[in-house]
């Protein structure tokens, strides 16, 4: 169903691919947009029980598409270091496929907004990242993307330098 990476002496290990989710900060969620036109948004994300959760209003072009077609895609640059006089990028990133939705369970949404506050505001007290999180729960919006396919690819020059 997913193609197999062309460059697959690049492709990174599952594992790898994995620490860069955890890690990372933002990263870019591809959906089929308004008249089917691609829409791509910067957004900040958690990586948390193997799934993606990011969260947002309750209403705009995000959810309406998420709405329209579950499907979507999502990236994160690891690295991106230029090398002018080679005319590239030492690059490392990670492409997510998989299912999008709309979290609706009060429990669920909880744990995954949890998950969000520790990574953004890990030194925060349990008291309060529950005051921030209870201020901003009525008009909160989360999202739960399940990974279906993962590949990560690094530039072959960061390859052939382990």
């Amino acid at each position: 169903m997913f193609r197999e990476m062309r460059r697959n002496k690049q492709l990174l290990a599952e594992e790898e691919a994995i620490a860069i989710l955890k890690k990372g900060k933002s990263g870019v969620l591809a959906l089929l947009g308004d008249d089917d036109y691609p829409y791509a948004v910067p957004i900040s994300y958690v990586y948390y029980d193997s799934k993606l959760y990011f969260h947002g209003a309750k209403n705009g072009h995000k959810i309406d598409a998420i709405r329209k077609y579950e499907k979507a895609s999502f990236c994160v640059i690891d690295q991106d270091q230029i090398i002018p006089e080679e005319y590239t990028t030492y690059f490392r990133s990670v492409i997510a496929f998989g299912k999008i939705r709309i979290m609706e369970d009060e429990d669920e949404m909880r744990k995954a907004v949890v998950a969000l506050a520790k990574k953004y505001h890990p030194t925060d007290s349990v008291q309060g990242r529950e005051d921030a999180i209870n201020r901003e729960w009525k008009p909160l919006c989360m999202m739960e993307f399940d990974i279906e396919h993962l590949t990560g690819k690094e530039a072959i020059e960061l390859v052939r330098a382990r």
